[in-house]
């Protein structure tokens, strides 16, 4: 019985999360924002991705925001204000990942009218945040080649949800030992369907065809 219940509760918790996504989703479109939903292990680059592609969105008049999640601390905040955007900490305190409330009360935060893409940078671990869709137009998975070439057999649900799966830190590959060809074959076989985009974001390559693979438009 008592297994019954923690089922049911968490059953009821999800679909409580899908049905305030939904709403999330609709408060975006009628504000005209398209938004991502980054998520990746800490350490992937998510952060340094995210920068990258505000300050090309800027050059071509497409204003960006940010959504910093976080379980303590502002760190990633304090990055991305230095792109002069809106920007949000989102601390979860214990949770390991964003939910749909979370964004919906920071989004009440935002001047919606004045952002064109918003970037949610999730809790940083490839377990958690799947379960949890926060209302965006596309959910992004970062792995870095330093986690190893076995990350998608390990955490095959998380790549299976993505719409786009992103390799960084391929400048690493061969230091590292791992080949990215059987990180991108791993890939293929859960989600078939997937964009995959090989980068280093710290030396900028890459990122324009994640930007494509993310269909933002100017």
């Amino acid at each position: 019985m008592h297994k019954t219940v923690e089922v049911a509760v968490e059953e009821n918790l999800l679909r409580a999360n899908r049905e305030l996504a939904e709403k999330n989703a609709k408060l975006l479109r009628e504000n005209g924002i398209y938004a991502v939903d980054f998520m990746g292990a800490i350490g992937s680059g998510k952060t340094l991705i995210i920068e990258k592609i505000l300050d090309r969105l800027k050059k071509k008049g497409i204003r960006g925001a940010a959504l910093a999640g976080d379980v303590a601390g502002d760190d990633d905040y304090r990055r991305f204000i230095e792109h002069d955007i809106q920007a949000i900490a989102v601390n979860t305190g214990k949770e390991c990942h964003l939910d749909a409330h979370l964004i919906s009360h920071s989004l009440m935060d935002l001047s919606l009218n004045e952002i064109d893409v918003l970037f949610i940078e999730n809790i940083g671990n490839l377990v958690c945040p799947m379960d949890f869709p926060l209302g965006t137009d596309k959910r992004v998975v970062v792995i870095s080649v330093t986690e190893g070439d076995d990350m998608v057999r390990k955490h095959p649900m998380i790549f299976g949800l993505a719409d786009v799966i992103v390799i960084n830190k391929i400048d690493l590959a061969d230091v590292m030992e791992v080949d990215c060809e059987r990180i991108k074959s791993d890939a293929k076989s859960v989600s078939p369907h997937t964009t995959i985009c090989l980068t280093d974001a710290k030396h900028e390559v890459g990122i324009d065809e994640l930007i494509s693979a993310l269909d933002i438009q100017a």
